[in-house]
């Protein structure tokens, strides 16, 4: 009888699968499906599975994906369990990754979708998995369309998350993209608290969560440290991988016409350069460089090769060394709060936009954004209240938004107050309904 009765306790349970990168990558999508992975764990009854990647991309690709910095355990504490099996350059793994996740009984697999190159496995393993019963397989849609789009891209993208029984999305953006690339798909958005009113797939609006792993340190000596780095009053801070999409180049512009007319101003640009993480002396980098170079030109045509993007050139070229500090680098987990507490403003001056985790982490500081116009930042900017916003591809709009959050400074209680609701917790619970 009591065997009985714990059986039937398992059976009581919801088994959750968060599809993506372990924690042992680096980035915001590792950061993110692990956060998710924890909220879910978090809640009773549940079962919590993050079936990962062991390499995310073709092997041609000449970048270090893994975190070899960060020291704590993401998953210290929790009954989560990792399975690294996926390998993208392995079709044999795929395979097995079905296999595993089948012989988990699911009721909800949720994949991370970022990139479109991962379309071709991850179409595979989901069309299979869409097949099992009880089962509902969504999709966490971070882009639709890419923001280096091509049209190998776009058809990536449709291969890779068109078995679906249901997707989030984190801005309406997302899902108006998700009608164009699907115009014969009938889906419904439903809301926080919603529920599907008609026969359309299902399009849950959610948010990006704000981070709760990344915590001011209320120790931490700010003066000293802005000291230490040499920053003056007013601190802009830009965080993360240094892409071309979100516009350092532009930010290093603008700092520097702001610089013209305060001294109290300086520049934090914290982050790796993404294309720069491999030694470039030894001969199996070259070979991937020249391989993954011959491979753009020869599909993606239109597109820069962002591995020649250099902004912090411009550094020295404006002047800027002195009211400038630099740390061109990958940071581990343990030091990112060191950042975010010496700034007063994170910089969000993209080229185009989907929700940022950059974002998500600047909201767990309580930090105003200065944000370009573009993509979901209309949504969450609220001009004036909890940052500001500059019209896009304008140098002085963005100086002058700078400006303003100086001379104008945002109650940081208003940011406090935008991402009140926007927990991790409140995130599963909304998908598990």
């Amino acid at each position: 009888m009591k065997q009985l009765r714990n059986e039937q306790k398992v059976k009581n349970k919801k088994t959750i699968v968060c599809f993506g990168p372990g924690p042992m990558f680096k980035g915001g999508i590792a950061n993110y499906n692990t956060s998710l992975a924890k909220a879910f764990d978090k809640l009773e009854d549940t079962d919590v599975h993050i079936v990962s990647w062991t390499q995310q991309y073709p092997a041609i690709i000449p970048r270090d994906f893994i975190d070899r910095k960060s020291k704590a355990d993401q998953l210290e504490g929790t009954r989560i369990k990792v399975h690294y099996i996926t390998n993208y350059n392995n079709p044999a793994s795929w395979n097995a990754t079905v296999k595993l996740i089948k012989s988990l009984q699911p009721d909800k697999i949720i994949f991370q979708w970022a990139i479109a190159v991962q379309g071709i496995p991850l179409g595979y393993i989901a069309r299979k998995l869409k097949k099992l019963k009880n089962t509902e397989v969504f999709f966490d849609l971070h882009f639709v369309i890419q923001k280096e789009g091509s049209a190998l891209d776009k058809a990536f993208t449709k291969r890779g998350i068109k078995h679906a029984d249901a997707y989030i999305v984190h801005a309406y953006k997302t899902a108006d993209e998700l009608r164009t690339l699907f115009p014969d798909k009938k889906f419904e958005v439903v809301e926080r608290g919603g529920v599907i009113k008609g026969e359309g797939i299902k399009v849950l609006k959610l948010y990006h969560p704000v981070y709760d792993m990344f915590a001011p340190d209320p120790d931490f000596d700010v003066e000293k440290q802005k000291k230490e780095m040499k920053l003056k009053e007013h601190v802009f801070l830009f965080f993360g991988f240094i892409r071309k999409y979100k516009g350092l180049h532009n930010v290093i512009k603008a700092f520097a016409k702001v610089a013209e007319q305060r001294d109290d101003v300086s520049l934090l640009i914290v982050g790796e350069s993404f294309w720069n993480t491999l030694d470039t002396k030894k001969f199996s980098t070259r070979v991937k460089n020249a391989t993954f170079g011959l491979a753009k030109k020869l599909f993606l045509k239109k597109q820069d090769d962002e591995r020649d993007y250099n902004p912090l050139a411009l550094i020295g070229e404006l002047n800027l060394e002195d009211k400038t500090s630099v740390d061109n680098d990958f940071v581990p987990n343990e030091e990112v709060h060191k950042y975010f507490q010496v700034s007063d403003s994170i910089m969000l001056f993209y080229l185009t936009a989907t929700p940022s985790g950059i974002e998500s982490i600047a909201y767990n500081f309580n930090m105003p954004m200065l944000a370009t116009n573009v993509g979901h930042f209309p949504e969450t900017v609220k001009d004036g209240y909890n940052g500001y916003l500059a019209q896009p591809d304008n140098i002085d709009s963005m100086a002058e938004a700078m400006i303003k959050s100086i001379e104008k400074p945002i109650n940081r209680e208003h940011v406090a107050a935008t991402s009140k609701d926007m927990s991790w917790e409140n995130y599963a619970k909304e998908v598990l309904r």
